[in-house]
Parts: C-alpha cells; sequence; structure tokens
C-alpha cells in the first residue's frame, strides 16, 4: 500500500539582502537549519534586467566541499569557471558544478540579455559532498531545457522535469555523487500528479509561483508559506495546483555528518575551513579574471 509522506513544516520564502540584491531564501530558516543533503535554497528574481539595473552580476568567487547548482527559470547567465568552462544558461536549463576541492566561478546576465532586457529568475541550491567527497576534482555539468526528460500527468496538465535521480521509467542526465532527486514542474490549474520519493529521502516542495495543495492538506501560495517539508515516513507526496504553478521538488539521502559552513565553503571541521581559505589565497583553487 502505498503510503503519502506526512508534513513536518511549513515556511514562508522571506526576502533577504545580498549585497546590492534581494533575494528569497526558504532555506535555511527558522527552526530549519537543513534539508540533509540539502543546505541552502535561494530564489532570486524575478529581475527586470536591463542596461540601466543589473543587480546579478556575480564576479569571479570560490567553493569547496559542496556543488552549488543553478536552475534557471527566467532568463539568460553566462558561467564562467576556473576549469575553462563558458557557457550561457538559458531558462529551463540547469548548471550544476560539484566544486569538490576547489573551483572559482562567475555568474551574470549576458551581455546581449541586458542589452535588449527582460525577466531574470532562478533558483540556487547548494548539496552538500560526503567528507569522502570533499576534495574530490571539481567537475561541472550543463544542461539545456531540451535535454531534460520529461514526465505528463494523464490530464496533460503537468509536466515534471527529472533533472537529476528517477521517477517512473525516466532518469535525469546530471551524474550525483548521492542519491538525490531534484525535479521542476509547471502545472496548470487543476493539474494533479502524484511523485514517488523513496522513504529513506529527506524532502521538500518550494513553490516559485502559483498556489498549490500537497497530500490534500498542505497549502503553498505564492506570498504566504511557499516550502514545506516531510518526515522520513511514506513514498509519495502529491500535489494539486489550484492556479498555474512552478514548483521544484527536492529529496536526497541524508548525509547524516557533521558540517562546518564559513563563506563558500562547506567542510566538516574548523581546521578544513582555514586550509580553504589559505588554498584559495595561495591561487590552489585556480584563477578566473
Amino acid at each position: 500500500m502505498k503510503k503519502l509522506k506526512s508534513i513536518q513544516h511549513k515556511v514562508p520564502s522571506p526576502l533577504v539582502n545580498m549585497g546590492p540584491i534581494k533575494l528569497r531564501q526558504p532555506l535555511p530558516a527558522d527552526g530549519i537549519e537543513n534539508v540533509d543533503p540539502f543546505l541552502l535554497l535561494h530564489h532570486y528574481g524575478p529581475y527586470a534586467i536591463s542596461e540601466f539595473s543589473n543587480p546579478f552580476d556575480l564576479g569571479p568567487h570560490p567553493h569547496r566541499g559542496f556543488e552549488p547548482i543553478t536552475l534557471l527559470f527566467k532568463g539568460e547567465q553566462l558561467h564562467r569557471d576556473s576549469l575553462g568552462n563558458e557557457m550561457v544558461v538559458k531558462a529551463g536549463g540547469v548548471q550544476w558544478t560539484t566544486a569538490g576541492r576547489g573551483i572559482i566561478h562567475a555568474e551574470a546576465p549576458t551581455k546581449q540579455f541586458v542589452k535588449k532586457g527582460g525577466d531574470l529568475e532562478g533558483i540556487q541550491l547548494w548539496l552538500n559532498l560526503p567528507a569522502k567527497d570533499k576534495m574530490m576534482t571539481p567537475n561541472y555539468q550543463h544542461l539545456e531545457e531540451n535535454q531534460i526528460p520529461k514526465l505528463f500527468s494523464e490530464d496533460k496538465k503537468v509536466q515534471l522535469n527529472i533533472i537529476a535521480g528517477n521517477q517512473l521509467e525516466q532518469s535525469g542526465l546530471i551524474k550525483t555523487q548521492t542519491e538525490v532527486n531534484v525535479f521542476t514542474a509547471n502545472a496548470d490549474e487543476n493539474g494533479k500528479l502524484e511523485i514517488e520519493i523513496p522513504e529513506n529521502h529527506q524532502s521538500l516542495i518550494y513553490l516559485l509561483d502559483g498556489e498549490i495543495l500537497i497530500n490534500n492538506s498542505g497549502v503553498l501560495k505564492k506570498g504566504e508559506n511557499q516550502m514545506i517539508t516531510f518526515h522520513q515516513d511514506g513514498t509519495i507526496i502529491q500535489f494539486e495546483a489550484k492556479k498555474q504553478s512552478t514548483i521544484l521538488i527536492l529529496s536526497g539521502e541524508p548525509i547524516k555528518e557533521k558540517i562546518t559552513q564559513y563563506g563558500p565553503y562547506v567542510m566538516n571541521t574548523q581546521t578544513e575551513i582555514l586550509e580553504a581559505m589559505r588554498d584559495f589565497q595561495q591561487g590552489k583553487m585556480g584563477y578566473l579574471y
């Protein structure tokens, strides 16, 4: 008998200041340090980008010990990194950086996009790496919207995009270090979908836009509660869209290790953080100009 996962937390998506930009941060939140293995969820935009307003220009910065992931919903961004990758990510596309022992990257709307103007909106996730993989060789994966496997509800009102992990017969093309599912969904009004998630996974649903009913009991609505986390019980998450909605679904096998985080580094001990800062200063994470 399939059992629905029970709801653990319902949280809003408050605006926080990150330098010159305001973005939404549902995770971490009051009482929720992380949803292991997911450490941070930022929802940025939609920003109206133009030659007069381009706040989301993130210059070169380092990372170590985790995977920073960008899912782009509107607009286009240029990714550059110290491995020599230079890639334009467009709406519906994904960039999945495995920082490992160290990478330096920069992200900004493309010059062409700034010139013509338009909305920029995306999700940035921080996915932890287990201690044994924190110093692995850095890597970068890029998927365009048309490369991402898709599933549809019976009534065709919901499209589920399988970025990483598995759902029914579809598997995401992103190679992951631990067992995770990263899905997005576009749902028309009254669209319903049932998603299978392993019982041992920590999991959450985040609403970017619209309004949805989850497991017949929890409501997410833009501007009110926008994220629900679940207990590690049951194997099913259902949702029904009350209006046109955009949704993020995350689940993962918990890593269950102590973490120490400082700025752009996520390690297991304070000593490893100090080593990361020193290695960056000494150029051991590469260079990006």
